[in-house]
């Protein structure tokens, strides 16, 4: 080895055993705890899922008759100051009908009997209280199909803030009772993470769309209520 290697060759050897030495340092202990945090508020926000089905001999005719039946609830729905932005098409549908008859041979004939055509529009109310006052509207112009309705908050940000700082409460509370129970003391946070659960949404089915016909339906808001999970990682002293 030449001679001006040589202090290169001794750095080399003292830096890496330290280097291992770091390595091979033991995790420092820690505790991982969960917490939950729930707030409510009302909601300012319902959403309606309405579906027109209409059926006739041709597929020309049945979407015809749609058509002129799903512009009568759109009309409804902006006379109730609906705003455009809050009416969009979700989907339509157009299916034939068969009538199926058993053969003799065991094999079965398939009569094409009408076709079907659905449209289905979603529409945001922004008054929940006039909720029930659209669904009836909706229905007495057409509205025969299955749909939904699920009341939201347009911005809940504050109230999940407020059940994410209870869900952090929770957490450390947890923390600190483990904590004392096993004669340690609780050291600085090491990692927060968390999971926001929506409010589930609240049916409505065909059925009561039915029953909803004959007067504005009686709908109630109630709360929605917005939770967090959260789970914080403890050094321990």
């Amino acid at each position: 080895m030449t001679r001006h290697l040589l202090p290169l060759a001794l750095a080399a050897a003292i830096a890496f055993p330290a280097m291992a030495g770091a390595a091979d340092l033991p995790t420092p202990p820690r505790i991982i705890v969960s917490g939950e945090g729930e707030a409510t508020v009302a909601p300012d926000l319902a959403v309606l899922t309405l579906s027109v089905m209409r059926e006739a001999k041709t597929a020309r005719a049945a979407l015809d008759a749609n058509n002129d039946a799903m512009a009568a609830v759109i009309a409804a729905m902006k006379s109730a100051d609906v705003k455009d932005r809050d009416l969009q098409t979700a989907g339509i549908q157009i299916n034939p009908r068969y009538n199926y008859t058993n053969k003799p041979d065991g094999s079965q004939e398939a009569e094409l009997v009408a076709y079907q055509v659905t449209n289905t529009l979603s529409v945001r109310v922004r008054d929940v209280d006039k909720t029930g006052e659209i669904l009836d509207k909706a229905v007495s112009l057409g509205v025969n199909q299955g749909g939904g309705i699920a009341f939201t908050n347009d911005n809940p940000a504050a109230t999940v803030t407020e059940a994410r700082k209870k869900a952090v409460a929770n957490a450390m509370a947890k923390a600190k009772t483990l904590a004392q129970a096993a004669g340690v003391s609780l050291g600085r946070v090491l990692e927060i993470s968390d999971q926001n659960i929506a409010p589930t949404p609240m049916p409505i089915n065909a059925k009561a769309f039915d029953a909803a016909a004959g007067a504005a339906a009686p709908v109630q808001a109630g709360e929605n209520s917005y939770n967090v999970q959260v789970t914080v990682t403890f050094e321990l002293k």
